[in-house]
Parts: structure tokens; sequence; C-alpha cells
């Protein structure tokens, strides 16, 4: 249930892009990502931080779309929090406290330099999403930006997590396997 609702925002977005063009779909996904909010509050008793700082900025920069009716904002808007999240983990991994291991550390107990390695190449991804965006948000038609926000960045950032997966599974103590 809560895998869906992750994607609950991005399929409203997309089926409104189709029907009633990007300012529309801007306006929906805001709708959809309070509404997503609120339901995970209602079952979970709980917002993750992420989910809560994406709605932020999608606030600004969807609420600048529409009110400018500029597709421009977010456009950019993917780009920062993929520039932001990409800094937040170099910054951890710098200052000697791996974000991954924050976040996933319970669940695996890896030592320390593995889960610099995995904020190092999450960071990384995360900066290719944020420059790929840009390629593909401004130098190519409106639609083919859509599809790859949707399904693109989706399915790479999937794959991403799935190899990751695999990474940290190897280094695992065979207890915890």
């Amino acid at each position: 249930m809560k895998q869906l609702l992750d994607f609950l925002p991005l399929l409203v977005f997309f089926g409104v892009y189709k029907f009633y063009g990007i300012i529309a779909a801007t306006g929906a996904i805001i709708v959809a990502s309070a509404i997503q909010l609120t339901l995970m509050y209602t079952l979970y008793k709980k917002v993750e931080k992420m989910h809560l700082f994406t709605f932020a900025i999608l606030l600004v920069f969807g609420g600048a779309t529409v009110f400018f009716q500029n597709d421009a904002f977010i456009k950019w808007k993917v780009t920062i929090v993929y520039s932001l999240f990409c800094a937040i983990l170099i910054g951890g991994n710098l200052m000697g406290k791996p974000v991954m291991k924050a976040m996933l550390g319970k669940e695996m107990k890896l030592p320390t330099p593995i889960w610099m390695k995995v904020g190092y190449a999450w960071s990384g991804f995360f900066a290719a999403c944020a420059a790929a965006n840009v390629y593909v948000a401004f130098s190519l038609p409106q639609e083919t930006w859509v599809n790859f926000k949707v399904f693109g960045l989706t399915g790479l950032t999937l794959t991403f997590t799935v190899l990751t997966f695999v990474y940290l599974f190897k280094h695992l103590p065979k207890e915890q396997k």
C-alpha cells in the first residue's frame, strides 16, 4: 500500500497531463501530493521527512508554474530535488555521518565505509539524473520530458535501488542474510 501511495502523485500528474496539459497536471500533482501526505499520516501516523521536503519544493515550483503559467518552474523542480539529494549525501559522507547508514543502518548492519560508498554512488546517480533532466527538459519537446520524468527517472531509480540492495546484500555478515 505504501509503495502505491509513493507513486500516486506521479500517476495523477501523468494522467492529467495527457488530457489537460502541463499546467493542470502541475496543479493536480500538488493536490495529489497533499492527499498522499494526509493518507500517509492517517494510515501510518508518520510522514517521512523526504516527502515533506519534496512537497515543500513542489509547492514553491509547482505553485510558480501554475501562477505564471510557465512550465520551466516544474521542470527545474526535478533538477533541484536531485541536486539537493546529491549534496545532502555528499555532505553526510564528508562529515563522516553517511545519510544512507542513518536511513537503512537499523535494518542492515554494515561497516561505515560500505555506507559511504553507497552514499557516493547515489550522489553520482542523483547528479546524473539532475543533468539528464536539464537536457531533456530544455532541449526536447515537453511530452518527451513528461515521459522521461514519469517513466525514465522512475525506472532508473528503481533499477539503481535494486542494484544498491544487491551490493549491500553482498556485504552483509552471514548472520544477517
